[in-house]
């Protein structure tokens, strides 16, 4: 790992910045995808699969496109000599683009489509069976070997173990539900594609399409002006960038296609299910001695990927094993924290159940089981049991008025969080003294407009309104896709030396005129100075000096300003109506650390967001496949319900400032210690432990006997 840089002063980044776009999104001037509207726009839908297993005999698109104001079809399914498979309800089968959406509807009802149904299954433990329909080609369960692992003796491991414990959690598939749906805007000018895209990688879905339509990147242009969320489920074109720009292509028009709810909840991937079986034994003194899981789940027709078992504990006998089933369901997409928030609720759940049979704290339980090297979580663990009131939670446990049931609980969480080579920045000092800051990385909503210039105006000694930041367009320099909390800890550093170096340069090339040496001169506060002198020139007086050149930098990431590894550990304390079942948060305390902070306002915004996500993901969302039909009952925002302000607790977000291990990723982990917490105050609340998500009220009532 490399040294890491000196930063210097620290005039913006670790305050309370506003965003600076926050005037364009309140006052809707900013332009999401859904809001490019151009002269002649077609509107693309497509036909969907209203089977879970069928072949597709044949394709008839001859009416649909004879309609009135059908100007393009496309019959997806045309490839497959032998007919195409579906193998979920909602896989594409073919598009038309038409003058008004009312068109486009109506051509696809008149698609005429001969299917073979086939035999389905959408339950895990169905599939797992040797009589189950063949959904994958590989068989419905897989085995991946890097999901396999063992270390030490476990058999040794529970036999010195004082206690064991053993249980069975589960969380159903979750999908990414993000405000702005998947969707594109295509327009040809000739041999050039220009595209408007929700998307959480510019550069990804530039690539993807020059290589589909075998274009140069060059001829390829993508553009994300602004983005309603992604959560991992918005990399690549996708079918609906495909099919919207084939069909611009076939029409010599422009084509907007975005999708409906509906078909978000079915076909733009999900956060797999997980079942987990976890065995774990500990001695007397808290100190864990083995650990056993088995664990399945689904990502419908793609794979599980990873739940890191045993999570953020480090036993020393252990034994982790982990297969795919595959259902005739959408396939998984990455989801915030892939695989984490799974491990963290199974982990967290299964310490607390051993810290009881040992007769332990849980937080002394974790904290005789950390690791020596991680003193930030011992930090976090003492900030947020005083933030919470730990001390209080023998009091609180059961405690309340009437049916209401106090309780309190605890979840850990941990991410890398490291940048990335291959992200890249251009900052630009003109000679009337103004600033551009550059890069295609694209702001999904978590702020990164805005820490471009904060990093720069920063740098230059200037205000945050003396800075333009341009991002979200690959015909800037390239950036990174927003994934793997990566986005902020690959760009920042990038800014940040391609700032340093264009001061430089310019210091450079105007000290002669000034009649200074170079390395004599400093940038703060709107001028520029001589170090341990009194001279001095306001910004624009030195940039003027460059007449009517401008100094033009552009620098690739840095890892000298970018460090890895980060801790969470998050509180809660929340209500339960034993008569009702419902479940209110009251508070959570969330410390969370992500190395230097950048903008401390859009670093606590991405920790409430994460909490808030994760108490949903605790108390309402789950997917449903009606199992006689294969379909999906809840794929509306009416039936899949997410959290909203009648759930919402106190959020206490608590940042770590430590600049001196750099710039770190946030976005991920925060979404991880709160499902943790949630399950541990609910039982401590009622007594009677759940095991599977969502937490809704029938299962509090049948936990406790009442239903």
């Amino acid at each position: 790992m490399a040294e890491m840089k000196e930063w210097g002063p620290r005039t913006l980044t670790g305050k309370d910045i506003q965003r600076v776009d926050a005037v364009d999104k309140v006052t809707g001037r900013a332009k999401y995808t859904y809001d490019i509207n151009l002269p002649g726009l077609l509107i693309g839908k497509t036909l969907r699969s209203p089977y879970p297993h069928a072949k597709v005999l044949k394709v008839d698109l001859s009416q649909a496109a004879a309609y009135p104001g059908v100007k393009a079809v496309l019959d997806f399914t045309a490839a497959y000599e032998n007919g195409k498979t579906l193998r979920y309800a909602g896989e594409e089968i073919a598009a038309v683009a038409a003058e008004s959406a009312e068109a486009a509807e109506e051509a696809l009802r008149l698609i005429q489509v001969d299917y073979e149904e086939l035999p389905f299954s959408v339950v895990e433990e169905e599939s797992m069976r040797d009589e189950a329909p063949k959904i994958h080609p590989r068989g419905n369960v897989r085995v991946p070997e890097r999901r396999q692992s063992e270390r030490g003796d476990i058999v040794a491991g529970f036999a010195e173990a004082d206690a064991v414990i053993e249980a069975t959690y589960r969380i159903p598939v979750q999908t990414h539900t993000s405000l702005e749906t998947h969707g594109v805007v295509a327009k040809w000018d000739g041999g050039e594609l220009t595209v408007w895209s929700s998307t959480q990688g510019v550069v990804g879905v530039k690539n993807d399409l020059a290589k589909y339509f075998k274009m140069e990147p060059s001829k390829v242009r993508v553009l994300t002006e602004h983005m309603g969320g992604g959560f991992g489920s918005k990399f690549g074109p996708g079918v609906e960038g495909m099919g919207a720009a084939r069909l611009a292509k076939l029409a010599h028009a422009p084509v907007k296609m975005m999708m409906t709810r509906k078909e978000e909840h079915l076909c733009v991937g999900n956060r797999p299910s997980a079942i987990m079986n976890i065995k774990m034994g500990a001695k007397k003194d808290g100190t864990l001695t083995a650990f056993h899981s088995k664990s399945y789940g689904t990502g419908g027709v793609g794979g599980v990927g990873n739940i890191p078992l045993p999570y953020v504990f480090r036993i020393p006998n252990r034994k982790t094993e982990l297969q795919d089933v595959h259902i005739n369901a959408g396939a998984a997409r990455a989801m915030r924290a892939p695989g984490h928030p799974q491990a963290g609720f199974g982990m967290d759940s299964a310490i607390d159940e051993l810290a009881e049979a040992l007769g332990m704290d849980p937080l002394e339980f974790r904290k005789a089981n950390n690791s020596s090297q991680n003193e930030t979580r011992l930090k976090q663990y003492e900030i947020g049991a005083e933030r919470i009131g730990w001390n209080r939670r023998n009091k609180v446990a059961g405690s309340g008025n009437g049916p209401l049931k106090r309780g309190m609980g605890m979840g850990c969480g941990e991410w890398g969080g490291r940048g990335r080579k291959g992200t890249f920045a251009e900052v630009s000092i003109h000679a009337d003294g103004s600033v551009d800051a550059k890069s295609a990385t694209q702001d999904i909503g978590t702020g990164i407009r805005t820490l471009v210039a904060m990093v720069a105006a920063e740098e230059l000694g200037l205000t945050l309104e003396e800075v333009r930041s341009h991002v979200g367009d690959t015909a800037f320099p390239p950036g990174r896709a927003s994934g793997g909390s990566t986005t902020t800890s690959s760009t920042v550093p990038a800014v940040k030396m391609a700032a340093r170096t264009a001061k430089q340069q310019l210091f450079e090339r105007v000290a002669p005129v000034l009649g200074v040496a170079a390395e004599s001169l400093v940038a703060q506060e709107g001028k520029v100075v001589v170090t341990g002198g009194d001279q001095s020139w306001s910004w624009k007086e030195v940039t003027a000096q460059l007449g009517g050149d401008s100094v033009v930098v552009t620098s690739e990431w840095d890892e000298g300003f970018s460090g890895n590894g980060v801790a969470g550990v998050h509180f809660a304390e929340v209500e339960v109506d034993i008569e009702t079942g419902r479940i209110q948060p009251i508070k959570i305390v969330a410390v969370n650390d992500c190395g230097l902070v950048v903008d401390k306002l859009t670093a606590e915004s991405q920790v409430n967001g994460g909490v808030i996500g994760a108490l949903s993901y605790v108390l309402l969302e789950g997917r449903v496949l009606d199992e006689a039909t294969g379909l999906m009952v809840n794929a509306d925002m009416e039936n899949y319900k997410v959290a909203g302000a009648l759930e919402m607790p106190v959020i206490e977000p608590i940042m770590m400032d430590m600049p001196e291990r750099g710039v770190i990723g946030l976005g991920e982990p925060t979404a991880i210690p709160t499902m943790g917490a949630l399950a541990n105050a609910v039982y401590n609340a009622i007594g009677v432990r759940l095991r599977e998500l969502p937490m809704t009220p029938d299962k509090v009532l049948a936990a406790l006997g009442k239903v």
